[in-house]
């Protein structure tokens, strides 16, 4: 009688534990909860490293950190560049960023003490136009519009203290050029290195072996357009990608905005599901719900089975999103100094 009594005692806390589990899937996010800054700047670049640090950067030479999940921030302009737009962002700790203007002037900064200064460790020429940063460890790969028809690519492997131009970067098609919307138009992985082209051919560039060689495979988003094409691009699992994009003159659109591709980029298809609602900037995935979420002007959308069928969840719009380098919490950034952390 005792064995018997054990055991069912077993059978019920296995059966509660299973109840719990269930009760504690969450089946979609319930919104966004924004955050108070100091700036009114438009903030494209965002790079959260924790579900606490978090750093952005924007129009105005603006730059801003925080350290408590966003209840206070520093913040400040980049070596006085109150004109430039730093339209994207690296950080890889609570002291440690790299920033990225798109041009007028092309220049990278690096700061190791928490924004307290700057260094530029790259100046570009007149004609540079960077339109994003991505980070595989120390290697990071600053990816920009084409010069004299080939794409400008540049490359650190010490952690953006130094940069070099790809001198293997692949051919740039005429009135094709990439959108500088939210810097997540490249991944680095590895050796593995993917950026986006939009306007007249909207492809994914691809290199296996750190820049040296390349190869370029069509899209079928929308495409033709200087407005139209691909503007971020993310990874589910090993092989597979995700894209989004649209025409950033027609928010509502929602033709042909979201594609996957099941064998790193090689080929692609448009998803055959409900499509986020109008043109999307920013995309990334969410591993511990397995969701995609994805932002734009008009508001925010997200997938649950992969990217196969999308719903809004928010009113909400947003420049970029990223989940943090420890994958425990999802940001997004947009106009006027907005940002927010995903709630479920």
């Amino acid at each position: 009688m005792r064995n018997f009594h054990l055991l069912l005692t077993l059978v019920i806390l296995i059966f509660s534990c299973e109840q719990r589990e269930k009760k504690s899937i969450i089946e979609r996010p319930s919104g966004w909860e924004l955050v108070e800054t100091p700036v009114s700047s438009s903030l494209r670049g965002l790079s959260p490293v924790t579900d606490n640090i978090v750093w952005a950067s924007g129009s105005g030479g603006v730059w801003l950190r925080t350290l408590d999940g966003g209840i206070s921030w520093e913040t400040g302009i980049i070596d006085g560049l109150d004109s430039v737009d730093f339209r994207d962002i690296e950080a890889f700790n609570a002291t440690t960023a790299v920033a990225v203007a798109a041009g007028q002037p092309a220049v990278i900064y690096k700061t190791k003490d928490g924004g307290k200064s700057w260094q530029k460790v790259y100046q570009g020429e007149e004609s540079d136009f960077f339109d994003g940063v991505a980070f595989h460890k120390n290697r990071g790969v600053v990816y920009g519009d084409a010069v004299d028809g080939k794409w400008r690519l540049l490359m650190s492997n010490d952690q953006g203290d130094s940069w070099k131009a790809i001198e293997t970067s692949p051919k740039a098609f005429a009135g094709a050029g990439s959108f500088a919307a939210s810097g997540s138009g490249i991944l680095v992985r590895e050796d593995d290195v993917w950026f986006a082209s939009g306007g007249s051919q909207s492809n994914i560039y691809h290199s296996p072996d750190k820049g040296m060689s390349w190869s370029i495979y069509p899209t079928p988003i929308i495409q033709g357009e200087a407005s139209q094409g691909i503007f971020s691009i993310t990874q589910l699992s090993r092989h597979i990608l995700f894209a989004v994009g649209g025409d950033f003159l027609q928010e509502g659109l929602t033709e042909k905005n979201a594609m996957i591709s099941q064998d790193d980029g090689k080929t692609w298809s448009l998803i055959e599901g409900n499509p986020p609602s109008g043109y999307r900037s920013g995309v990334t995935f969410f591993p511990f719900h397995h969701w995609l979420i994805a932002v734009g002007p008009n508001g925010s959308d997200f997938s649950k089975n992969g990217g196969h069928d999308w719903e809004r969840f928010s009113e909400e719009g947003f420049h970029s999103v990223f989940l943090d380098k420890s994958q425990r919490s999802v940001w997004a950034s947009g106009a006027k100094g907005k940002i927010a952390k995903l709630r479920f």
